[in-house]
């Protein structure tokens, strides 16, 4: 496997980082001495971090729907970096709610996961290009197995296959740099975003929107099997 030499010095940033594959991510890099700068959305999930990793690991607190947010968190990653650019950026901040049949939802409800998936992640991105240039460093999407096939309704497939599309085209535009881009593909893992009560309330909160007819063209038992079908996705996830 790649062993990369004389960590010291070398920062990644990681958005979301409160849980998941995020916090574990910034666990294991500052164990192994990379300056990790982690974005959390709150600031709970920042103390708690801090708190079981070393001095050298630093919190800022980014929302990534947000652009003065992604603002405030680029001039805290500068001034971290402190001229020598960024090493790696791991845009890991994500929500798969909500999932449901297309007719169920809103424009809203398909901006809730574009804007933090897709646009967010773009977003921030581009901000750190030139930190990214600077140091030949490397960005990691992480992207989902759903990012190849359109397993579910709503924003979660449309953004993952945004976020592959766009990999794709910065690993081109960055090659001149000496800018590598990787995306990750995840399968199903038992992480914030899959959790059975989060899915099964957000679906019960669609289905209960929806006018008498569109209910009535679907029926209780559609409903009843989308429950039943949410719970075996979840028992289905692995840790």
């Amino acid at each position: 496997s790649l062993n990369v030499k004389d960590l010291n010095g070398k920062h990644v940033f990681i958005t979301g980082c409160d849980s998941g594959f995020g916090n574990l991510l910034a666990k294991q890099l500052d164990r192994r001495g990379f300056h990790v700068i982690a974005a959390c959305l709150t600031e709970k999930g920042s103390r708690e971090l801090l708190a079981c990793t070393s001095l050298s690991l630093k919190t800022v607190i980014l929302n990534v729907t947000d652009s003065s947010s992604i603002d405030n968190a680029v001039e805290f990653v500068k001034q971290e970096t402190d001229g020598e650019g960024l090493f790696g950026l791991v845009n890991n901040a994500g929500r798969a709610t909500p999932m449901a049949p297309t007719d169920w939802m809103q424009i809203d409800d398909f901006h809730t996961i574009l804007d933090v998936n897709l646009m967010g992640l773009i977003e921030i991105t581009l901000k750190l290009l030139p930190l990214l240039k600077k140091a030949k460093g490397r960005v990691v999407n992480v992207a989902s197995v759903m990012g190849r096939l359109a397993f579910v309704g709503g924003g979660y497939c449309l953004s993952k296959w945004g976020v592959e599309a766009f990999s794709d085209i910065l690993r081109r535009d960055m090659q001149h740099f000496g800018v590598k881009v990787s995306i990750i593909e995840p399968g199903c893992f038992k992480t914030g975003v899959t959790s059975s009560e989060v899915l099964e309330r957000d679906l019960l909160r669609l289905w209960n929107q929806l006018t008498p007819e569109v209910r009535e063209s679907y029926g209780d038992k559609y409903f009843y099997n989308s429950l039943v079908g949410v719970k075996g996705l979840v028992s289905w996830c692995t840790y």
